[in-house]
């Protein structure tokens, strides 16, 4: 007879109830592509290990009011926001920016540019134009160049669903860039 491990929404039951290994195993199930995701968007490891530990600490904190789901895009969620944390805080304490941290003297790379321009420019703007569902597949297959396959698994629905909204989200990311203006519609 095999046993099978617990699903995440069971390791979310039991951390609500107190189990901290249900949290250990959420944790060694789902910190690794979550490490990866963040080191993605930041450069700096102690910053990435600070988010990382605050997610876990937030799931715990929160794991009574997950209204089911996907497990991992409720976390990634949790971490992109302790991420936007801690780089206004940087920001406050006159600290370097966490997204463009580079050696003095040298250029953002261009994929630091497309970064910050998902966050505050033209695409930014659009991305918010479009519904959440579409955002985070996109999110998920062009900023964070998941597969398919991994971002189904990561928002917990069908490959195919994954295929469709990607589709549908270009479809109307492009119309929203359209509809910013001249330098919006010029980026398609």
């Amino acid at each position: 007879m095999s046993h099978e491990p617990p699903g995440d929404d069971a390791l979310l039951r039991a951390i609500a109830r107190g189990d901290s290994q249900a949290l250990a195993d959420l944790y060694d199930r789902h910190s690794g592509w979550l490490h990866a995701r963040l080191t993605r968007r930041c450069p700096d490891p102690e910053t990435v290990r600070e988010v990382l530990q605050d997610t876990f600490v937030t799931a715990w904190r929160s794991a009574a009011g997950h209204g089911g789901g996907a497990a991992g895009g409720w976390l990634w969620v949790i971490a992109v926001r302790r991420l936007a944390d801690a780089r206004r805080a940087a920001a406050r304490a006159g600290g370097r920016d966490l997204l463009a941290a580079q050696e003095p003297g040298t250029a953002p790379s261009a994929e630091e540019d497309v970064l910050a321009g998902l966050e505050y420019g033209d695409v930014g703007a659009a991305l918010d134009r479009i519904s959440p569902e579409l955002r985070a597949v996109l999110r998920a297959t062009v900023v964070d160049g998941l597969t398919t396959r991994e971002t189904a698994r990561l928002l917990g629905i069908p490959e195919g669903t994954v295929k469709t909204r990607a589709s549908r989200a270009r479809r109307e990311l492009r119309a929203a860039l359209v509809a910013l203006g001249p330098a919006g519609g010029a980026a398609c």
